[in-house]
C-alpha cells in the first residue's frame, strides 16, 4: 500500500502546473479525435424516460434549508427526473456551423467523463436490471436483466472515462475526472431533493466489485472502446428506504445477471499518457473506506433568499461563466451566507450525501464583497483544523476573525489581490474580475498509507464547487470551476512546502457574468420527448 501511496503522490507532483511550464499535455487539440460526448451500448434494450421536472414545483430556498418535499414514488417517471436534473441535457448552444450540448452537471472543458448507472429492483414501468443513462436521448439502456422477484435496494453508480479528459488535458486528466465525480455526487444530491429523496455516498463495495456490478469490467462488451473506471456507489433513499442498502443481497442478485450491449468507441485514435493508468490503479478503492465520520456542525439557518427559485429551473440554467464584468458587488450578508452553506450542516445539501469529516478548506480571494475588506481569507470547513493550519501557514498572517461568531472565517491579509488571483489561476482574468475567487486546500495527511483518499479529496472539492454553482445562481451571479492553476505558486503564497501535507486541488470563482451574445441557445430535447408517458 505504501508503494501505491508513493505512486499517487508522485502523480500529483508530476501533474502540477508551474509558472514556467505546464503539466504534460497534448499542446494542441486533435479535433479529428475529439471524443464522442455520449457513450451508448449498442444492442442493449432501451427505455425512454418522460420529461416531468417542470411539474415538480420545489423551491431551492426550501431544500437548501433542509426542508424536502414529500417523497415522490420510486418509479420510471421520477427516476427519469432524477437523471435529467443530475446528468441530463440543460440546453444546446450553437455558433456558426457548430452545435454542442450543455448538461445539468458541470464538467472540465465540457468533456463529461462521468457516466451514470442505476441498479434497481422491478419498479413501475421499469424491469429489474442494471441500466446506463444516455443523456442525449434521455433514456436508460438495460445492460443486465435481473430476477424480477428479487428484493434488493435501488442504488446509483458512477464511472469515469479518463480518455475524454486526457484528449484535451493530458496527464492532469485523472484529477479532473475525480473533480467531476464530486460534482455529479452533488448534482445527484440536489436532484434527489427535488423528489423528496436523498442520496448517500457508500463506503463500499471496493472498486473491483463495483466494476463487476456495473458491467464495466466486461472486456468482451467493450471491445476496443475506451474503458470506464468504476468510481462510487450511492444509496438512493426514499422514506421507505432509510436504513442503508443490503449490499450482500445485491451482490448475490448481480451474480445471476444476464448482460447485453456493446460499448461504442469514442475516438478513432488515442494518445497514451504514462501515469494515468498507474494513478488509477494506485488509488483503487478498497472494500471498505475507513475514513473518520463527519461531526455535523451547527450552521446558522440560511438567510431567506431575496427571490426564491424553482429548483429544477435553477439547476437547468446553471452555466460556467466565461467572463466577468469586473464591477458587480456582492453584499456581505449574501457572501457570508454562501460561506455557511459550504459547511457540513446536519441537514444541508449536498452534505447529507457525504458521511466523512471535511478535509478540504477554502482560501478566499475577496475582491468585490460590499462591507468586507478586500484580501485573503481562510474558511475552515472543520474548525478543529485551526491549530494545524495556523502552524503550517505563514507566521505573519493576521488570523483576524471575520463574519458571524459561528462561522470559522479568518482574514489573513487585507490587500487587493486581484492580479495575484488571476496569475495563480493560469493568468485567467475570471479569477480577478469576479466578486471572489477560491483555492481549495486539501489535507493529504495519511494519503501515503491510504492512497484511495486522493479520490475522496477531489470528490469533496467537487461537492464544494457544485454548491458554489447553485448558490451563485441563486444570488443572481455565475460560478466557474477552474482546473488550471499553478499549484506550487499557491503554496508559496500561503507559506506551505510544495510537497507537504496541504495541497491545492481546485479553484473556483463567482461574479457577475458577461454573456456572449453571439451564441444561440436551443432546447435540450425535441418537443416530442415531452409526449412520453
Amino acid at each position: 500500500m505504501i508503494e501505491r501511496g508513493r505512486a499517487t503522490l508522485a502523480y500529483h507532483q508530476a501533474s502540477k502546473h508551474h509558472l514556467e511550464r505546464y503539466a504534460p499535455g497534448p499542446g494542441h487539440l486533435d479535433w479529428a479525435n475529439q471524443p464522442d460526448p455520449f457513450r451508448v451500448y449498442a444492442g442493449a434494450p432501451r427505455t425512454p424516460l418522460p420529461l416531468i421536472v417542470d411539474r415538480l414545483d420545489v423551491g431551492y430556498g426550501e431544500v437548501r434549508a433542509g426542508r424536502l418535499p414529500p417523497p415522490r414514488p420510486l418509479d420510471r417517471p421520477h427516476i427519469g427526473a432524477l437523471f435529467e436534473l443530475a446528468l441530463g441535457l440543460a440546453a444546446w448552444k450553437a455558433y456558426g456551423g457548430s452545435r454542442w450540448a450543455l448538461r445539468c452537471n458541470p464538467s472540465s472543458g465540457n468533456l463529461h467523463p462521468t457516466e451514470g448507472y442505476l441498479v434497481t429492483p422491478a419498479l413501475s414501468g421499469l424491469p429489474a436490471g442494471v441500466y446506463h443513462y444516455v443523456s442525449r436521448e434521455h433514456l436508460l439502456e438495460q445492460r443486465a436483466a435481473l430476477p424480477q422477484d428479487a428484493g434488493f435496494p435501488a442504488v446509483l453508480g458512477l464511472t469515469s472515462i479518463v480518455w475524454r479528459e486526457a484528449w484535451k488535458y493530458g496527464l492532469r486528466a485523472f484529477r479532473y475526472c475525480q473533480l467531476d465525480t464530486g460534482h455529479v455526487i452533488g448534482a445527484l444530491s440536489f436532484a434527489a431533493a427535488a423528489l423528496g429523496w436523498r442520496v448517500r455516498l457508500l463506503d463500499r463495495p471496493g472498486e473491483a466489485a463495483l466494476a463487476a456490478w456495473l458491467g464495466v469490467d466486461r472486456t468482451t462488451d467493450r471491445g476496443d472502446a475506451e474503458p470506464e473506471l468504476a468510481e462510487c456507489l450511492l444509496a438512493l433513499e426514499t422514506r421507505a428506504a432509510t436504513e442503508g442498502p443490503a449490499l450482500t443481497g445485491l451482490a448475490e442478485v448481480l451474480r445471476q445477471a444476464s448482460w447485453t450491449g456493446r460499448a461504442n468507441r469514442l475516438s478513432r485514435e488515442h494518445r497514451h499518457w504514462p501515469g494515468l493508468d498507474e494513478v488509477a490503479q494506485a488509488t483503487a478503492l478498497p472494500d471498505l473506506l475507513a475514513e473518520p465520520a463527519a461531526v455535523r456542525v451547527s450552521v446558522q439557518p440560511p438567510r431567506p433568499l431575496a427571490h426564491d427559485h424553482d429548483l429544477a429551473t435553477l439547476i437547468r440554467q446553471r452555466r460556467s461563466a466565461q467572463a466577468y464584468d469586473g464591477v458587480t458587488m456582492l453584499p456581505a450578508e449574501v457572501f457570508l451566507d454562501i460561506a455557511a452553506r459550504l459547511l457540513p450542516g446536519a441537514n444541508s445539501l449536498p452534505w447529507t450525501a457525504w458521511s466523512w469529516a471535511p478535509r478540504v478548506h477554502l482560501v478566499l480571494f475577496v475582491h468585490r464583497v460590499e462591507g468586507m475588506e478586500p484580501g485573503l481569507y481562510l474558511l475552515l470547513r472543520d474548525a478543529e483544523a485551526l491549530p494545524e493550519l495556523k502552524a503550517a501557514l505563514r507566521p505573519d498572517w493576521l488570523w483576524t476573525k471575520a463574519g458571524p461568531a459561528a462561522l470559522p472565517l479568518y482574514l489573513l491579509l487585507p490587500y487587493d489581490l486581484r492580479a495575484t488571483a488571476a496569475t495563480l489561476s493560469c493568468h485567467q482574468d475570471i479569477a480577478a474580475d469576479s466578486c471572489f475567487a477560491v483555492a481549495m486546500l486539501a489535507d493529504f495527511d495519511g494519503l501515503e498509507a491510504a492512497p484511495w483518499r486522493y479520490r475522496l479529496r477531489h470528490w469533496e472539492a467537487g461537492l464544494v464547487g457544485q454548491t458554489l454553482y447553485l448558490e451563485a445562481e441563486a444570488a443572481g451571479l455565475r460560478g466557474t470551476g477552474i482546473g488550471c492553476f499553478f499549484d506550487d505558486a499557491v503554496h508559496r503564497l500561503l507559506g506551505l512546502p510544495t510537497e507537504g501535507r496541504w495541497q491545492v486541488v481546485y479553484h473556483f470563482t463567482v461574479g457577475g457574468a458577461l454573456e456572449d451574445a453571439r451564441l444561440t441557445t436551443l432546447p435540450p430535447y425535441p418537443e416530442e420527448f415531452r409526449q412520453r408517458v
